[in-house]
């Protein structure tokens, strides 16, 4: 294992400004029309005494109060203190004019009824029309996107980290221009910790992590085992991740799994991997990562599958000028 990873017992890497995150986490998305009201809750509260210390919510997944209480819970019974869970929130794209961010963060502090969140990220480097609406829609069904300055939002979002409403700062789906939009804005107080993007064994994103590495930002993965197969949001052409030859074959020799060893992967990059998960069983299978390591050459042989595929798409945006934004690096 790599020398960061013995430092670490807690599975922790170290951020940019001082903070650290734990390199696996709990995605919370869920379907608000299908998934049955308090799953987020169990599923959270189950997570923490399997030993999840991270969180990955966001206000446009509905279920932020849930998330909220069963931290709250937690810390109450003694099973964890605030300081052990990290929680990343994410600006959604109505919020980006200055003016708004502090207010979209307060909510999502008021549903969780915490008095910080760990991370807070631009979730996308473009904007929806600001109003009631989080899929603002023309007469004609189309969306109605809004001019954006990540300068000028970035600013608003340093103004909370100042206030003591956020530890870090972070965005997501961001390519390296956008990225350098940010760390080359005069003056600048608090350059992002992280980017989330879509990172798993079928799209290792070689160039952007190695730009990031250079820039002290760390890449967290969303799908980092693939997705589930939604046809609204993702590309049903790509292959079932999991089935892949190479990830179950290397299981084999440790008795693990293929998701297990592609979130293992990733890891041993230096990824942070969030897998989402409302299953109680997977959610623990997906924890056990920490007790194998894959060799140099099992590594390699992984990195060796990138397809340049992903599986979400991001359709919402596909009339956008700057659409497809995230195929440059």
């Amino acid at each position: 294992m790599s020398s960061w990873f013995k430092v670490h017992e807690s599975h922790r890497i170290p951020l940019s400004d001082g903070n650290s995150i734990p390199l696996l986490g709990l995605g919370t998305y869920g379907d608000p029309r299908t998934t049955p009201k308090g799953t987020a809750h169990d599923c959270v509260k189950l997570a923490i005494d399997v030993g999840y210390r991270h969180f990955d919510g966001a206000l446009v997944y509905f279920n932020e109060h849930e998330v909220g209480q069963a931290i709250r819970e937690k810390i109450a019974d003694g099973t964890v203190r605030r300081e052990d869970i990290f929680y990343c929130g994410k600006l959604w794209n109505t919020f980006h004019p200055p003016e708004l961010v502090r207010p979209a963060l307060e909510r999502t502090l008021k549903a969780l009824k915490l008095d910080y969140v760990d991370l807070y990220i631009i979730e996308l480097p473009m904007a929806f029309k600001p109003g009631n609406a989080f899929y603002p829609k023309d007469q004609d069904g189309n969306y109605i996107y809004h001019h954006t300055d990540l300068c000028a939002t970035w600013e608003a979002l340093e103004a909370c980290k100042d206030a003591g409403l956020v530890k870090s700062l972070g965005v997501s789906n961001f390519n390296r221009r956008q990225l350098e939009l940010l760390l080359n804005k005069p003056g600048l107080k608090h350059k992002p910790v992280s980017n989330q993007v879509e990172c798993h064994p079928y799209f290792t994103q070689p160039k952007l992590l190695e730009y990031c590495r250079q820039h002290d930002i760390v890449i967290v993965g969303y799908c980092p085992i693939g997705s589930s197969r939604d046809a609204s949001w993702v590309n049903l052409k790509c292959p079932p991740l999991l089935d892949d030859e190479v990830l179950v074959s290397i299981g084999k020799k440790y008795n693990k799994s293929s998701a297990q060893v592609a979130l293992r992967f990733n890891i041993q990059r230096g990824v942070v991997v969030i897998p989402k998960s409302f299953n109680p069983e997977r959610i623990k299978h997906n924890f056990q990562i920490f007790d194998f390591s894959l060799t140099e050459e099992e590594m390699k042989a992984i990195e060796a599958l990138n397809k340049n595929i992903r599986f979400v798409e991001l359709l919402m945006w596909s009339d956008h000028p700057e659409y497809p934004f995230h195929d440059e690096y």
